[in-house]
């Protein structure tokens, strides 16, 4: 059989899921073209790894160089992360006219436009772990210009939300993802929502034809939401869910990251615990969604593995991507300018004329009150008011909120959540 070469920096989670998989299938999965997976050279700085998974010490390395500039190394799997060495890895590793394969999101996210314009890049594992999604565009969807795309696509932040459907508050929950493997010890990346914005910028480049530096989008997160907010939403006929959200209207395309209601009855919706999904509008296909486990040892190396086999089939066959014309007519619409509906949720005073005062301000604003919802009742005391608006500006919710925050009936800081009808 025919060896294609293959380079593995980094053992972390994923890269020791990779290295057991092709010790175990690398004869079977390109077996129908008489060729073989082999490694030939791994590195870590952790040297102890290479006990644990077995590796011999004669393709085992602690400098990225030697795996770059051997010439038997076809194929490059970089999974370290981050930016750096991250980026002089695999620019130097595309200088030498190797394929590069790896699930490096963010740095995709920060540079891809430069990156995937000098060699080519396999990037499945950078999205929704195990769930192929980039190829299902790219390769599935082909025939579709992509209209919309919505995705619960971080783990994290969707089990945190799963468990405050059930009660738990923000921290309880996250302490329980923390203990369960599903969040980091610093969660900030994921329950602030820049995990998902640096894979919507992937996704918008697969969609649409551009890339967008998530710092250019609305990003929020969901460590302000409470329990009664989740409980107020599905009264109303709706879960909250951290979205990550593609829309191309015309011209314009919104992207944006953060906590949005959405329908009951909406796919999206039923997705749980630290599942991820992505839901897809085409003009041809229609909609259709995704969903699998988005994180974990085996699933994303399930996807890197993919990428090498697809890298080796182009190797062999010496042919390359096509890289997307660039959609030059298309620029990102201002958030502060959309129309949407929101969720508002004031802590104020339980007396006479609270909510004429809070209706006075909002109606000053252009922002038509939908229903009003207030369950507890304290005379004297603050008790959450909840709100649903008509369509309004978010420019105009945040003037307003401003005002309204600084009367002496409002207690705290006032909560909207935006509102994804279809």
């Amino acid at each position: 059989m025919k060896e294609i070469g293959i380079g593995i920096i980094g053992l972390g989670t994923v890269g020791s899921g990779v290295w057991e998989i092709i010790r175990q299938k690398g004869k079977e999965l390109l077996a129908r073209s008489d060729v073989e997976l082999q490694v030939l050279r791994v590195c870590d700085k952790d040297s102890t790894r290479k006990e644990a998974l077995g590796i011999s010490g004669s393709i085992f390395t602690d400098s990225w160089e030697k795996v770059v500039r051997d010439p038997r190394v076809s194929i490059v799997v970089e999974l370290i992360g981050g930016m750096h060495p991250a980026k002089e890895i695999i620019t130097s590793a595309l200088q030498e006219g190797k394929y590069i394969v790896t699930a490096n999101k963010a740095l995709l996210a920060a540079c891809g436009e430069e990156l995937l314009g000098k060699g080519e890049i396999f990037f499945e594992a950078s999205v929704m772990g195990g769930v192929p999604v980039v190829k299902t565009i790219k390769e599935g969807l082909v025939a579709n210009r992509i209209e919309k795309i919505l995705g619960v696509i971080n783990g994290t932040a969707n089990y945190i939300l799963t468990s405050m459907e059930k009660g738990s508050d923000y921290k309880e929950a996250l302490q329980e993802a923390q203990e369960k493997g599903f969040a980091e010890a610093d969660p900030t990346l994921d329950v602030e929502g820049w995990d998902s914005a640096y894979k919507l910028s992937i996704l918008a480049y697969l969609s649409f034809g551009v890339w967008i530096k998530p710092e250019d989008m609305l990003v929020e997160g969901i460590s302000k939401l409470m329990p009664g907010d989740i409980e107020y939403a599905r009264q109303l006929g709706y879960t909250v869910k951290l979205l990550a959200i593609g829309k191309k209207k015309g011209d314009l395309l919104e992207l944006r990251v953060h906590p949005a209601l959405l329908p009951l009855s909406h796919s999206l919706s039923g997705v749980k615990g630290e599942f991820n999904a992505l839901f897809i509008k085409g003009d041809e296909v229609g909609e259709i969604t995704l969903q699998g486990k988005g994180a974990g040892s085996r699933p994303t190396a399930s996807a890197v593995v993919s990428d090498l086999v697809e890298a080796a089939l182009f190797n062999l066959k010496g042919t390359t991507h096509a890289i997307l014309p660039p959609s030059a007519s298309l620029r990102l619409a201002d958030a502060q300018n959309l129309p949407l509906r929101y969720y508002i949720r004031f802590t104020a005073l339980d007396k006479p004329g609270v909510l004429s005062r809070i209706a006075g301000v909002l109606g000053e604003k252009g922002i038509s009150i939908a229903s009003v919802v207030q369950i507890e009742r304290k005379e004297g005391e603050a008790v959450p008011i909840i709100m649903m608006t008509h369509e309004a500006r978010e420019r105009n919710l945040k003037e307003a909120l401003s005002e309204i925050d600084k009367l002496s009936i409002i207690k705290k800081e006032t909560l909207f959540i935006r509102v994804e009808n279809f």
